[in-house]
């Protein structure tokens, strides 16, 4: 096969006409596939807006929203509303994309249109991991609101049978470092505490450590019978969730307007923007899924004008909420006390509103379980498209003759979403989802931009509305570049520089063996016992109450040699690696749009969401990495000879 063959495309009348020589729609304004089953349309823009409302309002408005407050101040507004803007800017581009192609397959349809097979299947690789990894890191969380609302009512399970193995292991090893350096249980981080008992305590098998988050496995098992049982059965649930939550929030708005503090916003952005952007990855993660609407084109009554609304409206109804939202919490109680698991839950309880608080634990399972249920909608339609396609297995494409679901992908999904989720990292997994989402994001941005001025490609009814970015970015490029070399001049160099940075006393202690640990605390103890006794001979609270200086004072007086204090060279270099990335593409993108007149909507949309990425760490672009080299594996072995685009003779 030639290199040519891995960038055929198809264009929107053999997708279409793809659909008719697999059914077609019947009189019933149904779509058969090709076993001579149907999928039914029975959504219109209230239900998508539901199913993205359902998708959005979860995680980030009842847990992350805490940790991205408690770094941000009341300025994580400003991230949520960065966050929509760039999120409506690639819902633009999903739109136009829906009324062009309204067939199920999200992204990696629209990819195969745009730039042909490869790029496809590399999007329709990263999906598998978006939608997968999504459902793992919701099921997680649904996992921690249950338990915390059996806890709460008296039912307290084994923690072994409620936290993942690598969490209980990887805290068992952090608990045991900060116990060695002085530190007692009682004060160690809920956490931790918690990731002890649950490896000290789980049943054993000589090394094996038998531990395992079945929670998360119960909602995935009901979850994914719901979707197998029908779009209709998913539709009417999911839209009942939605009641509930929406409803929720709404109490919580209105009863706590009424103990805002306004003196609490001041500071307003504490950390500066640095601080802001800390929580890029956690408020992201709190948007995606507007994108799984998409999947779900073949059961829309209409899907050239519902998909764009529904998007629409549940990106601008999720922002004002989590807007007012984040302000009412911000102004109820410090900032400082919002690093919590359960921000919502915790703030009424700690102004004495124990009432609310238990209405908003039961809601928020009620939430997770919502946006479970649309992340398991999306991906068997995903694979479905691929199997259609030849990409995948032909089994994928099955519809169920009495559900009219895609049966066999759905429960495939359960079993990919529910293992993982017994044994995995919840920050693990968040990022991953994020970076995937991130990176379709990107493809479908550009694939508009590469199709906008070509006129043999059929429009839908939707088109973004044009705005010629030929001197906007540039202009834009140059403000940036001004800004950075004024207002933020100092973190600009250090970074040019790869100027070296204090490795922190938490992260520090932990990386010490038993031996230095000890010698630490005899020489701490030895110089400076009366100020190691306040702090109850804990090293973590000790150097961690200090200034920067005194902390390297006091490190250097007990022997610590400085190279041990600071994170330089390529260790530091290769986590500014995503950076740079971007800051090249930031460049050749800008040349692109004065060269060729690009529409500026999208053009926002890819460079925020290339911005997005470059946020994320190493390791996360690492693992991606990974992943998209196994799909390379799966393609070359399987898929591109089997593609229904190959003309050439079967091997």
């Amino acid at each position: 096969m030639s290199f040519q063959s891995l960038f055929r495309k198809k264009n929107v009348n053999d997708i279409l006409a793809s659909i008719e020589q697999n059914g077609g729609e019947n009189a019933h304004g149904t779509l058969d596939s090709g076993d001579g089953h149907t999928l039914g349309r029975h959504l219109g823009v209230r239900d998508l807006a539901a199913f993205g409302i359902a998708a959005i309002i979860g995680a980030g408005i009842f847990s992350t929203i805490g940790k991205a407050s408690a770094d941000g101040g009341p300025a994580v507004i400003f991230l949520f509303l960065f966050t929509a803007i760039a999120c409506g800017f690639a819902a633009f581009a999903y739109a136009e994309f829906a009324s062009m192609v309204p067939v199920s397959g999200s992204a990696y349809t629209y990819s195969y249109v745009a730039f042909g097979e490869i790029i496809a299947w590399i999007i329709g690789w990263a999906l598998i991991m978006e939608y997968a990894i999504g459902n793992i890191t919701v099921a997680i969380s649904w996992s921690d609101y249950f338990t915390g609302l059996l806890e709460s009512g008296g039912l307290k399970l084994p923690q072994w049978i409620q936290m993942d193995y690598i969490t209980a292991h990887n805290g068992y090893n952090e608990a045991v470092g900060l116990m060695q350096s002085g530190k007692v249980f009682q004060n160690l981080d809920e956490s931790l505490q918690s990731a002890y008992i649950a490896w000290t305590s789980c049943p054993k098998l000589g090394p094996i450590h038998f531990i395992a988050d079945l929670p998360a496995l119960l909602i995935i098992i009901l979850i994914t019978w719901l979707v197998y049982r029908g779009m209709k059965e998913s539709r009417n649930a999911s839209n009942l969730m939605v009641v509930i939550k929406l409803a929720v929030i709404l109490l919580v708005i209105a009863v706590g307007v009424f103990y805002v503090d306004t003196d609490n916003w001041n500071p307003f952005a504490p950390e500066g923007m640095e601080g802001v952007l800390k929580g890029v990855s956690a408020v992201f993660f709190a948007y995606i899924g507007f994108d799984a609407i998409s999947t779900t084109a073949e059961e829309c009554r209409n899907p050239q004008r519902d998909l764009p609304r529904g998007m629409m409206w549940a990106i601008i109804i999720c922002t004002v909420l989590y807007i007012i939202i984040a302000l009412v919490l911000t102004g109820m109680v410090s900032y400082k006390d919002l690093d919590v698991g359960d921000p919502l839950a915790a703030v009424f309880e700690q102004l004495d509103l124990k009432w609310l608080s238990g209405i908003i634990a039961v809601s928020a399972v009620v939430a997770m379980a919502s946006v479970l249920l649309v992340f398991q909608m999306g991906q068997p339609r995903i694979w479905m498209s691929m199997s259609r396609d030849g990409l995948l297995p032909p089994k994928f494409s099955k519809i169920h003759p009495r559900f009219k679901t895609p049966s066999f992908s759905t429960v495939v999904v359960g079993f990919v979403v529910a293992v993982p989720a017994l044994f995995m990292n919840l920050t693990m997994v968040t990022d991953l989802c994020s970076i995937g989402t991130l990176f379709a994001f990107v493809m479908v941005c550009a694939g508009v931009l590469v199709l906008q001025n070509k006129p043999d490609v059929p429009r839908g009814k939707f088109r973004i509305p044009y705005m010629n970015a030929k001197y906007i970015a540039p202009l834009m490029l140059v403000g940036g570049v001004t800004l950075a070399f004024t207002v933020y001049n100092r973190s600009t160099m250090a970074f040019l520089t790869n100027e070296r940075e204090l490795i922190a006393p938490a992260d520090l202690l932990t990386s010490l063996d038993n031996n230095q640990t000890e010698n630490l605390k005899k020489e701490v103890e030895r110089i400076d016992y009366k100020g190691f006794e306040a702090s109850d001979k804990d090293l973590e609270t000790y150097f961690g109450e200090m200034e920067e200086g005194q902390y390297l004072k006091q490190m250097k007086a007990v022997g610590m040699e400085e190279k041990q204090l600071y994170e330089s060279g390529f260790a530091l270099f290769m986590h500014k690696i995503p950076m740079w990335i971007f800051l090249v593409l930031l460049v050749g993108i800008t040349i692109w749009a004065f060269r060729s007149n690009l529409s500026l909507i999208p053009l926002l949309g890819l460079v925020s969401c290339l911005y997005m990425m470059a946020e994320l760490t190493i390791w996360n672009w690492i693992g991606f990495g990974a992943w998209l080299a196994v799909g390379m594996v799966i393609y070359f072995g399987y898929s591109r000879k089997k593609s229904k685009l190959n003309v050439s003779p079967q091997v």
